[in-house]
């Protein structure tokens, strides 16, 4: 009885809230609209509560442009409107719960992070940041705007990795047996690019409900029957992040998909699809788009046995407190004091007990600022302060040399294969979860 009253209680308590909020908005929204019969605007309206925040029509009106734009571009038959609108609701609403979820825990994506992340994508197009906000202002992308939008893909996909990655773990004996059954079976070597539909359940949902999912999915499948494009079928059906994409993934070897769906496609042609496949996530159909042979090459590598300093900036360190200090080290560094004593004294990083020593580093180990002036510096040379996401580094070159990483890579490939095939599931459950969780009331009938 005490529990009872006490979930009523902060039903009460959430509602209250909630009206409180949707009180306040629609005053701002009534104090934007003009006074003049001749400027009368029509009020936005509340179209989901989502815990304290709410989503508007306009929001789900822009978002719904931008899309039909993308799908269109793609020359994907467009799905009815209402169909459209309704999953670019739940889309919206899933993301919000993220990025709520993100700034609950405190993740965060600091300024510099994301003008990095933006100059890689400008470098990714081999374009200028000019250039590209170039383009963006003649698509009528504001470029603020567009910022924000990126800060939310990078919170949500550091939240991903913060909740779901420390709950897959991949043991030695895996990776064995993943490189001795690929040994042993010639397809085993194929990686297939595929499009897939997943109308997703939960351990909530009743028998009833799962069974109403179930029928949902055989009539995306009966759709594609019918000749229905696969794109325009996952625009309308599929509950996957990327069914406004066509539901399309990258290249990935057969042994990430999992024994059931890997039987399937080992016997397919490119353009056929599955029947309905249920996981324990959701009933799935997926399409065979290509498939190839991986290459097996010699992987000879130059690797660089090189140390560090870092000096991170933070709320108690500036920028320029930070850059002041990364200089005076140089100049000691210069000066003749040792760079290993140094780095024990006054590195930031996990390596400084080591006297900053990373040992030997590969093409990819670190990140593009810190790897770029790593590779032009001569053994024994120590660089000028290098400025990185992570702060400002001093970096000194000990020796390099040719290596064959084939067997480390191998190994490592077959890692990233079993921990991708394990977290894609891990992740539609723990989105799915944060779903249920979340206080979602919606207010279409109410306006």
């Amino acid at each position: 009885m005490i529990q009872s009253g006490s979930n009523r209680q902060l039903k009460i308590s959430r509602r209250f809230l909630i009206g409180m909020l949707v009180f306040i908005w629609a005053i701002n929204v009534s104090a934007r609209v003009s006074d003049s019969r001749n400027d009368i605007k029509p009020l936005d309206r509340i179209v989901a509560v989502v815990n304290e925040e709410i989503i508007t029509q306009q929001e789900i009106s822009e978002l719904l442009h931008s899309t039909v734009q993308q799908l269109q571009k793609q020359n994907t038959q467009l799905p009815r409107m209402e169909i459209l609108e309704k999953q670019l609701l739940e889309r919206l609403i899933l993301k919000r719960i993220q990025l709520q979820r993100a700034k609950e825990i405190g993740v965060t994506v600091s300024d510099n992070d994301l003008d990095q992340t933006l100059r890689r994508i400008a470098q990714d197009n081999h374009l200028t940041m000019e250039e590209f906000r170039q383009i963006l202002f003649q698509e009528g992308t504001d470029m603020s705007q567009f910022r924000e939008e990126i800060r939310g893909e990078i919170l949500m996909s550091r939240l991903k990795e913060q909740e779901v990655n420390s709950r897959v773990n991949v043991t030695e004996s895996e990776i064995d047996n993943f490189l001795k059954n690929q040994a042993n079976s010639p397809t085993n070597n194929e990686e297939y690019r595929i499009a897939h539909i997943l109308v997703q359940i939960s351990e909530q949902m009743s028998e009833a409900q799962i069974e109403a999912r179930h029928k949902r999915a055989e009539t995306a499948y009966e759709n594609l029957r019918q000749g229905i494009s696969f794109a325009q079928v996952a625009a309308e059906f599929s509950d996957a992040s990327d069914a406004m994409q066509g539901g399309e993934m990258d290249w990935r070897p057969v042994g990430q998909m999992g024994s059931p769906f890997a039987e399937m496609l080992i016997k397919m042609q490119p353009g056929e699809i599955t029947p309905v496949v249920r996981s324990p996530i959701g009933f799935h159909i997926l399409k065979l788009l290509a498939r190839r042979q991986q290459e097996k090459k010699a992987a000879i590598i130059e690797q660089t046995h090189a140390q560090h300093i870092l000096i991170k900036v933070s709320e108690l360190v500036s920028e320029e407190d930070a850059r002041q200090l990364i200089g005076q080290l140089m100049e000691r560094i210069h000066n003749g004091a040792d760079f290993m004593d140094v780095a024990k004294a006054h590195s930031e990083d996990a390596s400084a007990s080591a006297g900053g020593d990373l040992g030997w580093v590969s093409p990819g180990d670190t990140v593009p600022e810190f790897e770029q002036t790593m590779n032009i510096l001569l053994p024994g040379q120590v660089s000028q302060p290098v400025r990185s996401p992570f702060g400002w580094h001093l970096i000194k070159v000990i020796e390099r040399r040719s290596q064959d990483v084939s067997e480390r890579q191998e190994r490592e490939m077959a890692r990233k294969t079993i921990h991708a095939r394990k977290a894609d599931a891990i992740v539609q459950e723990w989105l799915q979860q944060l779903r249920d969780q979340a206080y979602v009331e919606y207010k279409i009938e109410d306006n």
